[in-house]
């Protein structure tokens, strides 16, 4: 009896351990089935965490790179490969590895002294420019991890800025010529110059003349800033070329008849679309010019021809001196002279292409220009075209 209960009680815990270790094996494996699930998760989350923190990085205008503590790249987004124009996989590079620019390191080295650079330019190659800020990474225990860079691109702040100087130079040195003369003129009249007639007469001639010219300065001042400004409205109608050329020619007979220059016009029929008070003012500019330096005795033609199905061409050449290659691409800007004392000896402002320019570019056209020495110029744009 006594064996019998004794066997039992040994198999039953046998079974009873057997089961008990087979149920604790079913549950570490569904722990650990379990952990490696959370553990997928907790990948998954942080790998698109860390594709979302790329995307944001790579959606900013601002250049961004991140590098370790030892100075090897960590992280850079597509704003700073294309200021730096690098190529390939950056991430493990040194700084001077991925870009070749000492001053950034230097940058970086101040940023870890420091603890921030702030503000800082850096010029590179090619005129551009770019501002920097750069900070140190630190950890709770302030052991450097690493540096972070933020770029922002500074080219056309700069631009703006060194046109405005130029402009501001330029528009000085303009002045200042015919102030000079008025201003002297009119104290040697004030000196006594005056109580002679013929002294003062040729005398205040030179200040009409000066004080004409500081008020065409001031009016092309007014025009190039109001086109620049997109301040302009047109008003544009269908106009029959020739009637246009024809109201210019009539303001210019005068002066050409002084350098005996004939006025030639071959625009066929031909209409276009565009504000008539604005052409007079593109044409007038051009034959002006073509007038002032043109050969005496010689000849300025306004013509025009169609330009593919929807545009006009239209020129106006002489046959003066001529304009040197290196020359002709810069004729549209702003007081750009090709011989600064022949230009003001023959009055102007200097401003006078660059309004063309402006104008035409409003109308949706285009100017340019072509010259050879000692043969003469021609002025080229196009209008928006309407057979006539």
């Amino acid at each position: 009896m006594w064996q019998a209960l004794t066997f039992l009680l040994l198999t039953g815990g046998a079974i009873l351990h057997f089961w008990w270790r087979a149920k604790l094996r079913r549950e570490r494996e569904t722990w650990r089935s379990e952990l490696t699930r959370h553990s997928s998760r907790e990948q998954a989350a942080a790998a698109a965490a860390l594709a979302r923190q790329d995307a944001l990085f790579d959606s900013m205008i601002e250049g961004v790179l991140v590098l370790d503590e030892s100075g090897r790249v960590q992280f850079a987004n597509h704003a700073f490969a294309e200021m730096f124009a690098t190529t390939g996989i950056l991430r493990g590079r040194t700084l001077l590895e991925a870009v070749r620019a000492h001053e950034l390191a230097e940058i970086v080295a101040r940023s870890g002294a420091e603890g921030r650079v702030v503000d800082h330019e850096l010029e590179l190659p090619g005129g551009r420019w770019l501002q920097v800020n750069a900070s140190a990474i630190t950890s709770t225990e302030l052991r450097r991890l690493g540096t972070i860079l933020v770029f922002h691109d500074l080219t056309r702040i700069k631009r703006l800025e060194r046109t405005r100087e130029e402009f501001v130079a330029n528009v000085s040195h303009e002045l200042r010529t015919p102030l000079s003369l008025i201003k002297g003129y009119t104290e040697t009249l004030l000196d006594g110059a005056k109580n002679d007639p013929e002294v003062a007469t040729r005398f205040l001639q030179t200040i009409e003349r000066n004080s004409g010219r500081l008020q065409l300065l001031i009016e092309d001042l007014l025009a190039i800033s109001q086109l620049e400004s997109g301040r302009v409205a047109l008003d544009c109608q269908t106009l029959v070329l020739s009637s246009v050329v024809d109201k210019v020619f009539g303001d210019f007979a005068g002066r050409a008849a002084m350098k005996q220059i004939i006025l030639r016009q071959e625009t066929a029929n031909l209409s276009a679309s565009a504000d008539e008070p604005r052409l007079q003012q593109v044409l007038g500019n051009l034959v002006d010019n073509a007038i002032k330096y043109g050969r005496h005795g010689g000849n300025v033609t306004v013509g025009a021809r169609m330009n593919g199905s929807d545009k006009l061409e239209v020129f106006v050449r002489d046959d003066g001196a001529g304009i040197p290659s290196e020359s002709v691409g810069r004729v549209f800007e702003r007081f750009y002279r090709v011989d600064k004392a022949r230009s003001r000896d023959a009055g102007g402002t200097g401003l006078g292409l660059s309004i063309v320019k402006h104008i035409v570019h409003n109308h949706g056209g285009e100017v340019w220009a072509t010259s050879e020495v000692g043969v003469g110029t021609t002025f080229f744009f196009t209008l928006p075209l309407i057979r006539g």
